[in-house]
């Protein structure tokens, strides 16, 4: 018999701290005809192709690349990680797929490869056609209830994860998943991966509960594989953490927090230098969940690894030193004036600091330097120091004017309104903690807060006017607009002067079930007749 080549097929690594605007497109529920396989396998096949355009090529036509993981522009990507299909000596190298025609083996790497492309390209219409072939052409050569099929119902759920088609990828997550389960165990690490796709598309769809049982049990999976202190589970567990700090059990994603501190430690307690990527995860982790005062511990003491064991100018500072300023956008408004006045200063000592070592690093990243001295500005620009900001955006303005290919750049960052600082709005009108990255499974409905406003030469909000609908929701407009009010940003530049920057259009959609509606209506009643 011939020995099969390996078919590469991206297991599902996807994390929720990124955005991703691609148009989602219908789908043709894939995974659910490969669970009716077992039955009608052609049937399966064919309705996983869903019938594609002659435009996208054939099978045998389609360009082949290698079989490495692309990468896109959002760090991590959903498509990071490259799992090949183990060889085997007893499946055919080629099957019948109709009276006419033959299918190989090399048809289904070349359609894979095609797919790679497409999701390099950000091409997702495609690569979820490409994706559904690869499907099909895998249930008609390995069979149903395979390994390879289970990956390609897993490349599939990442195409429709990344066009926000949240219930289609948990189906076909679920699908592999259960394959996976039936070939090989409930305890194969082959699962993991699934079960974070499953994690991701389960998050994404406002269900922080379900998700964090699939990121649970993936835990457990890779502690039963590869041992109770893999660095495997560190991803993972910082996934349940998010998934915990959605659900609103905080102490739950703290005490996973202090775990995978303690996992890294272990692991690195000869190398201070290789436990900084850890505590910069941590410190992020303390910052999003608001833990300020921890967060700063935790710079700090990567600060001090760094001047402890490379010098205290070294430029791996200037990291560190910029996200510890950040932290002091966030004081308590209960302290008192002068504890307010000491950490605003504060926050611009460790900013200067950062600018200044990066000024003074030889062929350090000058984008990285114009971030440096935004962030500087941007602060003072939020303190009320307005020539200060001013001066620093000229020279910013300055120095990407010298060159045709930093205007670009310079327009982003400059020739329109910038957001410096802000807080979180609710997404849930009943005081929910969960935040949702995608439209929520269920009986929800979908409410609007629309905002227009100016900001000044100042970067502050002028004029602003809301409205909400349904109109009902009084409680989130009175939120929303208080927390325009109270925004940030970095005003336009024109000719490197700041300008006014009218009829900005904010949009906040919120999440509510029907009895929210009602108890709405019956608050507004009760207020009228009071």
């Amino acid at each position: 018999m011939l020995r099969i080549s390996h078919l590469g097929l991206f297991a599902a690594v996807l994390v929720l701290a990124a955005d991703v605007h691609a148009q989602a497109v219908d789908d043709t529920g894939a995974g659910a005809e490969t669970r009716a396989a077992d039955e009608r396998p052609e049937a399966a096949a064919q309705d996983a192709a869903a019938a594609p355009s002659e435009d996208h090529g054939t099978f045998a036509d389609a360009d082949a690349d290698p079989l490495a993981g692309p990468e896109t522009d959002d760090a991590p990507g959903p498509l990071d990680q490259v799992v090949p299909v183990a060889e085997s000596e007893s499946l055919p190298s080629e099957v019948e797929s109709s009276a006419d025609t033959v299918l190989t083996e090399q048809q289904i790497l070349d359609e894979f490869a095609r797919y790679q492309r497409l999701i390099a390209e950000s091409a997702w219409d495609e690569a979820d056609i490409a994706a559904k072939r690869v499907v099909q052409m895998a249930i008609k050569f390995y069979g149903p209830e395979s390994i390879e099929t289970a990956k390609a119902l897993n490349n599939l759920a990442v195409v429709q994860h990344s066009q926000g088609q949240y219930d289609a990828a948990i189906q076909n997550f679920t699908s592999a998943v259960d394959i996976l389960e039936d070939v090989e165990n409930r305890l194969s690490g082959s699962l993991v991966n699934p079960l974070k796709g499953l994690g991701a598309a389960q998050l994404s769809s406002g269900r922080p509960d379900l998700a964090a049982g699939s990121y649970g049990r993936a835990v457990h999976i890779t502690q039963v594989n590869e041992g109770p202190h893999n660095l495997g589970q560190v991803e993972l567990l910082e996934s349940l953490a998010e998934s915990n700090m959605r659900m609103g059990d905080v102490d739950a994603a703290n005490d996973l927090l202090e775990r995978i501190h303690m996992i890294n430690v272990r692991h690195f307690a000869d190398n201070e230098l290789g436990l900084l990527p850890s505590l910069m995860r941590r410190a992020e982790w303390q910052k999003s969940a608001g833990f300020y005062n921890d967060a700063r511990t935790t710079y700090r003491r990567t600060i001090r690894i760094i001047e402890d064991n490379v010098g205290k100018d070294d430029p791996q500072l200037v990291e560190p030193l910029l996200a510890l300023a950040q932290t002091f956008y966030y004081v308590d408004p209960l302290q008192d004036t002068m504890r307010q006045q000491s950490m605003a200063i504060s926050g611009e000592t460790y900013f200067k600091r950062a600018l200044r070592i990066a000024e003074n690093t030889p062929d350090f990243p000058w984008v990285d330097l114009v971030h440096a001295k935004l962030w500087l500005a941007d602060y003072y620009t939020y303190n009320g120091t307005t020539n200060r900001a001013r001066r620093l955006y000229r020279e910013v303005w300055d120095f990407l004017s010298e060159d045709e290919d930093r205007l670009a750049m310079r327009k982003d960052l400059l020739e329109q309104p910038v957001l410096v600082k802000d807080n979180p709005l609710p997404v849930y009108v009943d005081g929910g903690e969960q935040v949702a990255s995608g439209t929520p499974t269920g009986d929800f409905l979908r409410g609007v807060v629309r905002v227009d406003f100016t900001v000044s030469t100042q970067g502050a909000v002028r004029e602003l006017r809301s409205e909400v609908t349904p109109p009902e929701f009084e409680d989130m407009l009175r939120t929303v607009h208080r927390e325009i009010r109270n925004r940030a940003f970095r005003p336009m530049h024109v000719d490197g002067e700041p300008v006014i920057s009218p009829n900005i259009v904010f949009e906040h959609v919120f999440y509510y079930r029907d009895v929210d509606l009602e108890k709405a209506r019956s608050a507004l009643s009760a207020a009228k007749t009071n």
